[in-house]
């Protein structure tokens, strides 16, 4: 009996003092300190999701960190952050160095943006084809004038927060087909020089340089220029004009459209199943994904549950976008 109580307090001691040398988690799922790599594009967003979560949970405190698109996923492969929102899922090999890293991978898509087209107050032309679009960007078009011969303006200035955005992999790769872009596609630097790829611009700088310049185009994230007034009908801010973006081979006010969330969902509901849903809306969309390393039950954790649930999908919908778990009611209006 002493043998086996001694044993017994033996292998306590043992498992006490393993115990001890193992790093103790300090958050929960709703308490603690994290951080979450963000593409810069959906910064107004994540800015609401995380002042909500914050006051529902005040022993919690989220820090984000603003980058581009490539940064968030290299801080992932890194080991040097462990939740990141970005614009696709990762890639085989990417997985594989988690895996290899004893990391359980966890992946949802939580919306689908808008890219919203912005052009200048006094810019007429409000109306372009995703043709059109290309022709610009890849220098084919670089007069307004060969939109519109009527307009006073001339050379076409193209306008990117920064060259290795989110939003130019998108136009590289939905757009142009990875043709080059032409001469007359810049980006901004912080001190709002031309090209610097060192530095990030945020978009509220895009917006304001094409607000500044007549002849300037620029493209932003949608949460960046809804309207945070005009929540019931998803107004957009008045600084600049929003371009119409038409599928059509001519843009029309009954074929183009501006990026509202049935707009989106009428055009993903149309890539679908085009059968089923011919009719086309906004056609310059892309996926938002949240991508989790950390284990569960920290608050990593718990601000990725609570962006992916009704709440937050509730404070995506507010921002312009298309939450990809709550479901949007479409709703046709006869005259008669």
């Amino acid at each position: 009996m002493k043998l086996t109580r001694l044993l017994i307090l033996i292998t306590g001691m043992i498992f006490l003092a393993s115990c001890y040398d193992r790093p103790k988690r300090t958050d929960t799922a709703t308490s603690g300190i994290t951080q979450v790599a963000v593409d810069e594009s959906f910064a107004p967003v994540v800015e609401a999701s995380i002042n909500v979560f914050e006051s529902l949970y005040p022993k919690a405190a989220i820090i984000p960190i603003y980058t581009t698109d490539l940064n968030s996923y290299q801080l992932l492969m890194d080991d040097s952050i462990r939740l990141i929102i970005g614009t696709r899922l990762l890639t085989e090999s990417e997985m594989a160095i988690i895996k290899e890293r004893k990391q359980r991978i966890r992946s949802h898509k939580i919306a689908i943006d808008g890219i919203a087209v912005i052009t200048h107050k006094e810019n007429k032309d409000t109306l372009l084809t995703t043709q059109q679009l290309q022709q610009i960007l890849t220098g084919e078009i670089n007069s307004w004038k060969q939109l519109n011969p009527k307009s006073p303006l001339d050379e076409i200035t193209v306008m990117f927060d920064t060259p290795n955005s989110s939003m130019v992999r998108y136009m590289q790769d939905s757009i142009t087909q990875h043709r080059p872009f032409g001469a007359n596609v810049k980006a901004l630097s912080t001190d709002s020089a031309l090209v610097d790829i060192t530095q990030l611009v945020s978009h509220d700088k895009v917006i304001a340089y094409v607000a500044s310049h007549e002849n300037a185009i620029g493209f932003v994230g949608l949460n960046w220029i809804s309207s945070p007034t005009d929540s019931l009908s998803h107004g957009f801010i008045e600084d600049v004009n929003l371009v119409s973006m038409s599928s059509a081979s001519e843009a029309t006010p009954l074929t183009s459209y501006k990026p509202y969330p049935y707009q989106l969902a009428l055009e993903m509901a149309h890539r679908q199943d085009p059968r089923e849903f011919p009719a086309r809306g906004y056609p310059l969309t892309r996926d938002i994904y949240m991508i989790i390393t950390d284990s569960p039950g920290g608050l990593s954790s718990g601000f990725f549950n609570f962006v992916s649930g009704d709440r937050g999908q509730r404070i995506i919908l507010k921002s312009g976008m298309l939450p990809s778990n709550r479901p949007v009611r479409l709703v046709q209006i006869s005259e008669e």
